[in-house]
């Protein structure tokens, strides 16, 4: 379906995957995680920029050849969503967090219709909360969400349960376990660093205190 490890590997030579266990980050959750990923930095590099677009494009067009509207999460899945849109000749929206506070007040932005079926391009996947507040938006504005299609997926299980529950169908391009067992293929970590990390995916919440 996807080269998972051909995708992590692009992910780690421009740098927007970071493993630093030693001195940890800290995320808008307040969470301390050995790893941060930022895929807007791909957006940077036109060889895996067109590498990373071409894998979303395969995906949507193999596994749901019935969408009729693609629609990316902003802020950091506008540009992936509107690459991919143009590849597959599809209508395209984007959906913002919340409505805007001027204007028409829209939140989501474009043209769309009743009952349009539309797949979700997202950045990153990690608790899966602010990913599956966009496919609330759309199906309240009544379209039809087949699923969502990410470069990127922590792998945690609230997610999966979160997705589950909704209803929502998702691939992500690469995951974290795939990431971390590259990393260690490539002596950029050890074996006693590998454990700590898959460790922290357990439990990143409690992680770190």
């Amino acid at each position: 379906m996807t080269n998972k490890k051909a995708v992590a590997e692009k992910l780690l030579q421009v740098n927007a995957v970071r493993l630093s266990p030693e001195k940890p980050f800290t995320w808008a959750s307040g969470w301390k995680s050995p790893i941060y990923c930022d895929n807007r930095k791909v957006l940077s590099f036109p060889y895996v920029r067109e590498f990373i677009k071409s894998e979303l494009s395969n995906v949507i067009f193999s596994e749901y050849p019935d969408a009729e509207c693609l629609a990316g999460v902003a802020t950091a899945g506008i540009a992936w969503g509107a690459m991919v849109a143009d590849q597959l000749k599809l209508p395209y929206v984007y959906v913002r967090p919340k409505p805007k506070e001027h204007g028409l007040g829209n939140q989501i932005e474009g043209s769309y219709s009743t009952g349009q079926k539309v797949v979700v391009i997202e950045d990153l996947i990690s608790t899966g909360k602010s990913s599956l507040q966009v496919v609330d938006v759309l199906r309240k504005a009544g379209m039809e969400v087949v699923a969502m299609v990410s470069i990127f997926n922590y792998g945690f299980g609230v997610a999966a349960e979160a997705f589950a529950k909704a209803e929502v169908p998702y691939i992500s391009l690469s995951d974290y376990k795939t990431l971390i067992t590259l990393a260690l293929e490539k002596g950029t970590i050890s074996a006693e660093t590998e454990q700590i990390l898959l460790e922290w995916s357990k439990a990143p919440a409690e992680w770190g205190i």
